[in-house]
């Protein structure tokens, strides 16, 4: 948990079935609510599909670095862009956002059942996040057991914005949510040590505003 990075280049080695089939088999074991199960994850070895891919993925990367250049932080669900369409669609795509899904060994799509999830938050005022750990946690572990293979990806979300042609690409059925775009394989480096937030500044007791733990 400490060394699983957000792997973005890769070498040019593959990802043999069996050891995708070992991740995916481990995996699994990720808890969902309820126990319903309603994920789905579409393995993607086919240049063209990823090709695809990867310009389905640039419209939402347009948006999130004409917000990051604005100084703000993209996508956020409580403010509107501050940037126009014009400057929105005029924004480089940096190569790191859309190569990983071409370079690496094999590329996974989760998707997630809204027929069995639990929306716990849908009727409140502000974007539904309570259906994502259904999906997530076996998001993750693939990330987890690909790591202790001495593989590596990236949890990537851009492509969402477009969800109705990934779906349209890949034949996903209209009452399935896509949730990630997970490109997978070699790392050319392992990394070690990552930063993140001390605990003092992520933990709090009792209260959101109460001491550190």
């Amino acid at each position: 948990m400490r060394t699983t990075f957000a792997a973005r280049d890769f070498t040019d080695d593959p990802l043999p079935d069996e050891v995708l089939r070992r991740i995916l088999d481990n995996a699994r074991f990720a808890p969902s609510g309820g126990n319903r199960q309603g994920a789905h994850v579409i393995v993607v070895r086919d240049l063209a599909t990823r090709e695809r891919l990867a310009e389905l993925t640039a419209p939402g990367a347009r948006r999130y670095i004409a917000q990051s250049k604005a100084g703000e932080a993209p996508w956020n669900p409580v403010s509107p862009p501050g940037p126009s369409e014009e400057q929105i669609a005029a924004a480089k795509v940096p190569g790191f956002m859309t190569e990983p899904l071409l370079r690496s060994a094999v590329v996974l799509v989760f998707s997630v059942d809204l027929r069995v999830v639990a929306a716990i938050d849908q009727d409140l005022d502000r974007v539904s996040v309570t259906p994502g750990a259904s999906i997530y946690p076996l998001v993750w572990n693939v990330l987890l057991a690909a790591r202790a293979e001495g593989y590596g990806g990236t949890l990537t979300t851009m492509a969402l914005a477009r969800e109705p042609e990934v779906r349209e690409l890949l034949g996903i059925p209209e009452h399935h949510a896509v949730a990630a775009v997970v490109p997978l394989g070699k790392p050319v480096k392992q990394l070690t040590k990552l930063k993140r937030r001390p605990l003092s500044e992520l933990v709090s007791l009792e209260r959101f505003d109460g001491p550190p733990l």
